[in-house]
C-alpha cells in the first residue's frame, strides 16, 4: 500500500450514507490531499448526476469538481459514442438524462438501451417494454451489476437484479460500463497521470470494488461501512489487501 500515489473512492457506503458524510470521511479526504495523493472518485450511482454529488461533497466539506467524479453514464455515454448509436432508451430518473444529452433519448424502437436505477419505476410495464427492445436487437448496457445497497439502514435491491432477469428473458449479456469494468478504472486513474498498478479501490462492496479491481491489477480496500458484511467476506473467497473500519483510517494505513 506505501507505493499508492492516488486513491479511487467510492461515495455511497464509504464517504457519505443516506443524507450524511460518514465520521472521519471529510478530514481523511484532506489529509490525503495535503501530502499530495491523489484522489477520484469512482461510484456506481445512477441516481442523479455528477454535479449534484459534487454538490452534496461540498456540503459534506469535501470540495470537489464534477469532473473528478467518474460514473458509469459518463463511461455509458462514451460507449454510445464509440458504437454510434444515436436513439437511446434511457432508464434512468429523468435528471439523469442531462448525461446523455449528446444523443436522442426515445421510447420506441431505440438503436441501444441503457439500464440504471429507477427505483420504484421499475413497473412490470416498464420492464417489459424494455424486454421487447432488447429482444429486438437494441443494443444492452448495463451502468452496473450491484445487487443490493443501503438506504434508511436497510438493504434494497440494484440495478444488478434487473439486470440478471433481462439476460435471463432475452438470453444476452449485457455490457457493462459501470465498476468493476476496466475503462472506468483507468479513466479515472489517468485523469490523475497515473496507471492502474499506481492507484488504490477504497470502497463497502466486497465484488464492484474490491474483486473487480483486484482483477485488473488495482489494490484494494474494503471499509466496514455501507455494504460491508461479514458474512460475505467470510463466503466470497475475495481478499482485500486492506479492511478498515473506515475511511477515517485509510490516511494512517498509506503512511501519510
Amino acid at each position: 500500500m506505501a507505493r499508492t500515489r492516488g486513491v479511487l473512492l467510492d461515495l455511497d457506503g464509504t464517504v457519505y450514507e443516506d443524507d450524511a458524510p460518514l465520521p472521519g470521511a471529510a478530514a481523511a479526504i484532506a489529509r490525503l490531499r495535503a501530502v499530495g495523493t491523489g484522489v477520484r472518485f469512482v461510484t456506481n450511482t445512477t441516481r442523479v448526476p455528477r454535479e449534484t454529488m459534487a454538490g452534496w461533497l461540498e456540503g459534506f466539506g469535501v470540495p470537489t469538481a464534477a469532473g473528478d467524479i467518474f460514473t458509469p453514464a459518463r463511461a455509458a455515454a462514451a460507449c454510445l459514442a464509440e458504437r454510434g448509436r444515436r436513439r437511446v432508451a434511457v432508464c434512468l430518473p429523468r435528471a439523469c438524462h442531462p448525461d446523455f444529452a449528446a444523443f436522442e433519448i426515445v421510447d420506441r424502437e431505440p438503436e441501444a438501451v441503457v439500464i440504471g436505477d429507477l427505483g420504484s419505476g421499475w413497473t412490470f410495464e416498464v420492464m417489459n417494454r424494455v424486454f421487447r427492445w432488447l429482444r429486438a436487437g437494441a443494443d444492452f448496457l448495463a451502468l452496473h451489476r450491484n445487487r443490493y445497497w443501503k438506504t434508511g439502514g436497510e438493504l434494497v435491491l440494484d440495478v444488478g437484479s434487473f439486470v440478471a432477469a433481462f439476460e435471463h428473458a432475452t438470453g444476452r449479456e449485457a455490457t457493462l460500463v459501470g465498476k468493476p469494468s476496466r475503462p472506468l478504472f483507468e479513466a479515472a486513474a489517468r485523469s490523475m497521470g497515473l496507471g492502474l498498478e499506481e492507484v488504490a479501490m477504497v470502497g463497502d462492496d466486497l465484488r464492484a470494488d474490491v474483486a473487480g479491481s483486484q482483477a485488473l491489477g488495482i489494490r484494494a480496500v474494503l471499509v466496514r461501512t455501507g455494504n460491508s458484511r461479514n458474512a460475505d467476506l467470510e463466503t466470497s473467497g475475495v481478499v482485500p489487501d486492506a479492511i478498515l473500519d473506515s475511511l477515517a483510517d485509510l490516511p494512517d494505513r498509506l503512511g501519510g
